[in-house]
């Protein structure tokens, strides 16, 4: 492996570092030499040695620190989110907001009648959820006594109910055509390139859509039935019945005999099979479960809002896509520059395109971007990470694809002086198989955007070490607790963190440390990459 130290010291070792190459300098020097070898020695033991790893730290400034294969193509996982976001925000700005909106498009008889479409059009709004904005820390929340549920939030589709209030009381009483989800703001690509299909049943793996509802996905609760034996009990939150669930080989298991609940669904089946067994004694097994085609989930819901509120619809729920035509390489396509981008200027959110004589009936507002990428970088929320590239793409050109929200992601790291081979995103996420990033490309855009005016915001999304999102339980300790502000990432056999470090000697530093092919199932690279940041942190 290639180690390279302060002062560009570099030696050639397969464990140990670069203490030989470095025992002429001074101070500093020596310093890096301690720290390169505490390093080899984390990375020699057996459970991590066979694992490739990556490492870059720099000082604030880009300064070089410590480097090991820093220039190698490493899996970012979830670190992709940070390029995606720092992105986002640099075109949209932090208080950049979205419309969805409810139009028709056809003529009214009087007020009380429609012979038309009801459109429900989606603007790229990814918080149409129970969720609570802003983003409350772990340690600020209402506190739950032990082994009691914590309180249920807000109903999942409590802002469909709101559209769905203010039609109402427009005094509109029939629909004679039908309730459309509008989501081609974004081309239907559901699924970017190399998202295994494992992943498209859960939550985590939800389809991507300009109409998001509830995070496109459907909480499932299977509980223990009363006695060993009986069915188990599921249930499914939002309530409005969208799979058909089959649960006839699903049963409550003996005391102490464990959860064994499984669940799968067919690729463009609404039939969800839950099966398996879970034990009387059991806690409930809650699961996400993604919405198959999430603009046609929204139209059926809106439609049984507005019935129940007495609004007869004679036709039926739709949905309504964009299939999208660009055929170009991939590859190719997102290498092509984006003429005439002023970074010193933010873009407007980009607008489903309106048709002649569309009358707005209902309509929301998002909470500020910025809010919401609080939710994305500290929880690693996937599809939120996916609809800030499209709406990047929409923003900038026109056209919230994937393959153009890729393009101005490319445009953004070259402007921030990033190597154009450093890095290959093939979605927004980082749950594609495809993404690659060197850790000195991932160390370059974190000094890049300290040097930014939208920093200090950007930087308070991420996860902060023993406190909040995805390093809750992560350096819970002094002197690292509180001190660590770092994206994490975890794809298969590859591992990522990255970010910001308060060291022993009061100054920050850059790190980002990756690894990739390590044990399957195995915890023991976390292990060493924490201990590394410890390192990192004690030498500086």
């Amino acid at each position: 492996m290639s180690v390279t130290c302060a002062y560009g010291v570099q030696a050639q070792s397969q464990s140990v570092g670069c203490e030989g190459a470095v025992a002429a300098k001074s101070g500093r020097a020596g310093a890096c030499s301690e720290l390169a070898q505490k390093i080899a020695e984390v990375l020699a033991d057996p459970a991590v040695a066979r694992a490739h790893w990556g490492i870059e730290v720099t000082a604030m400034d880009g300064s070089p620190i410590y480097s090991m294969n820093e220039g190698q193509l490493f899996q970012p996982a979830s670190n992709t989110k940070m390029f995606t976001t720092a992105t986002a925000l640099a075109v949209l700005g932090a208080n950049a907001t979205f419309e969805t909106k409810v139009v028709v498009r056809g003529t009214f008889g009087g007020p009380a009648n429609l012979a038309g479409d009801l459109i429900l059009v989606g603007g790229g709004d990814a918080n149409l959820s129970g969720r609570p904005i802003p983003y409350v820390p772990p340690a600020m929340r209402p506190k739950v006594a032990p082994g009691q549920p914590p309180p249920p939030g807000p109903p999942a589709l409590r802002y469909l109910e709101e559209l769905a209030d203010q039609i109402a009381k427009t005094g509109l009483k029939v629909v004679n055509g039908d309730v459309v989800g509008d989501d081609t703001l974004y081309p239907w690509e559901p699924y970017p390139e190399d998202w295994s299909i494992d992943d498209a049943v859960w939550g985590y793996g939800a389809p991507i859509s300009a109409l998001t509802v509830t995070d496109n996905q459907l909480a499932v609760k299977v509980s223990p039935g009363a006695a060993a034996g009986q069915p188990a009990v599921v249930t499914v939150d939002p309530i409005f019945p969208y799979y058909t669930l089959d649960t006839t080989a699903l049963v409550t298991g003996p005391a102490k005999s464990g959860n064994h609940v499984q669940m799968d669904r067919l690729v463009g089946s609404k039939v969800l099979r839950i099966y398996g067994s879970i034990a009387v004694d059991a806690h409930p097994d809650n699961e996400e479960v993604a919405i198959e085609d999430p603009a046609d989930f929204a139209a059926a819901a809106l439609k049984s809002m507005l019935e129940a509120r007495g609004v007869l619809v004679t036709g039926v729920a739709r949905a309504k896509h964009r299939v999208p035509v660009d055929s170009r390489s991939f590859m190719q396509a997102t290498k092509e520059p984006v003429a005439g981008l002023d970074w010193t200027k933010t873009f407007a959110p980009g607008q489903a395109v309106a048709a002649p004589g569309e009358t707005v009936l209902a309509r929301h507002v998002s909470p500020p971007v910025i809010e919401d990428m609080m939710w994305t970088n500290k929880v690693s929320q996937n599809l939120h990470a996916e609809m800030f590239l499209h709406n990047a793409g929409a923003a900038v050109l026109s056209d919230g694809s994937t393959v153009n929200g890729a393009r101005v992601v490319r445009s953004f790291l070259e402007h921030a002086g990033v190597d154009k081979d450093d890095f290959y995103f093939f979605d927004g996420s980082g749950l594609s198989g495809h993404d690659l990033v060197t850790p000195r490309a991932t160390a370059r855009l974190l000094q890049f955007a300290s040097t930014q005016p939208w920093f200090a915001d950007w930087r308070r999304t991420l996860p902060i070490g023993g406190e909040d999102g995805s390093l809750v339980e992560r350096f819970p300790k002094a002197p690292l607790k509180d001190h660590v502000f770092a994206k994490t990432g975890t794809l298969g056999e590859a591992r990522a963190l990255s970010g910001y470090l308060d060291c022993a000697s009061g100054k920050t530093v850059i790190f980002s440390i990756m690894s990739t092919s390590h044990v399957p199932r195995s915890n023991a690279d976390r292990e060493a990459m924490d201990k590394i940041v410890g390192l990192i942190a004690g030498a500086n």
